[in-house]
């Protein structure tokens, strides 16, 4: 039998995940549940790739309404060069002050959570989306390499990191480089794990909190697959309408 090098190193952060975040991951599901069984919001954000598990948690068959997914196309990219590039994303998200300009179209409102993924943890985007949320009041858990957060100098002229605005700092147990399996004559290694560890650390805090939920006895309306043939099929309709009612109430 082949063994597979990337799923051997992907499964080894996975179980370095579940023995060493464990208990940050339970804290994180607390905190969340505590804020949708108020009527609040708990947010998400990224840009560049940590847009992908905030795509993962809501909407998508499991998700529960409650999670409020920020993301701006301006810092997610749709083409590797051109409008829409790797590049200009690349560009956006490490300058200062721009990120304001997205978050002032919401509100914010003490007592919510705001949850932040930025692998590197550096640059502006994220850093300035926690000081934003601290500063309005929310609870902020970020989703970051705790190797970068420990190691690698700040670019940012607060001299701060993301994990430094953090209530609940976990760490995706992803290497610096963020990629895992090397290959001969090349410095680069290839394999990227901080998707799969990130998706599986929100996942899993999206599966503690519903289950935290149905202990506080709170009625949650779940995102569903339409292969659950025990649901109603006019159920979906009450999931976006229970979003929507949600956002629109927060808005205020």
């Amino acid at each position: 039998m082949t063994n597979l090098d990337y799923i051997k190193k992907i499964t080894t952060v996975l179980e370095k995940i579940e023995t060493e975040q464990s208990d940050n991951i339970l804290a994180a599901a607390r905190l969340c549940a505590e804020t949708i069984s108020k009527g609040k919001l708990v947010h998400l954000f990224g840009s560049g790739h940590s847009v992908l598990p905030i795509q993962d948690v809501f909407p998508r068959y499991g998700g529960v309404v409650g999670f409020h997914p920020l993301m701006d196309p301006r810092l997610m990219w749709s083409n590797v060069i051109g409008p829409g590039g790797a590049r200009e994303l690349l560009w956006i998200e490490r300058q200062e002050g721009y990120i304001q300009n997205f978050l002032q179209s919401f509100n914010f409102q003490a007592g919510e959570v705001m949850i932040v993924y930025s692998h590197g943890g550096l640059n502006a985007a994220p850093i300035e989306c926690a000081k934003y949320a601290k500063d309005k009041g929310l609870k902020v858990i970020t989703i970051t390499s705790g190797e970068n957060h420990k190691k690698a100098l700040p670019n940012h002229s607060s001299g701060k990191k993301l994990g430094d605005f953090a209530d609940i700092l976990i760490d995706n147990c992803c290497p610096l480089e963020d990629a895992l399996v090397p290959i001969e004559g090349y410095y680069q290694k290839v394999g990227a794990a901080s998707t799969i560890a990130t998706i599986a650390i929100s996942q899993s805090f999206v599966s503690e909190t519903a289950k935290l939920l149905q202990q506080m006895g709170f009625k949650m309306h779940i995102f569903v697959s339409p292969n659950v043939v025990e649901i109603p099929k006019d159920y979906m309709h009450e999931v976006y309408k229970s979003y929507t009612d949600l956002v629109r109430k927060n808005k205020n």
